[in-house]
């Protein structure tokens, strides 16, 4: 199993930022897709997930309103968009996948991993 994310960059605060997760090795649409972010000195939280059809999401709420999750099951994709983005959304953002539980917001309670993408908000 492998998740891919990418997207990640260096921006202004307010700024708009797109996140992809492309997912290979798993039946995708049996997965329940997860966000998470990790800022420097900080443990890893979560952000955002969505069910397998994506009818359903959860959200902290540190990002209500700002941040977008969404998938396209037939490119296993997961993304997130994040909008007015804030100095303290910066981190490394992390993609997630588990087939058990809805919704899981634990780190613990995802079985796959992406290797990350940083995002850099400046103030």
């Amino acid at each position: 199993v492998q998740l891919q994310a990418s997207g990640g960059g260096l921006v202004q605060a307010g700024d708009s930022l797109r996140l992809s997760c492309a997912a290979s090795g798993l039946t995708f649409s049996l997965y329940f897709m997860g966000w998470f972010r990790q800022a420097p000195g900080k443990e890893r939280e979560f952000v955002a997930a969505i069910s397998w059809s994506g009818g359903s999401t959860k959200y902290a709420d540190s990002v209500k309103g700002r941040f977008t999750i969404s998938r396209d099951n037939a490119k296993s994709t997961v993304y997130l968009q994040m909008n007015s983005l804030k100095a303290e959304d910066t981190a490394v953002y992390y993609c997630a996948a588990e087939s058990r539980r809805w919704p899981a917001t634990k780190s613990y309670e995802y079985d796959y991993w992406g290797q990350g993408t940083l995002v850099t908000v400046s103030s």
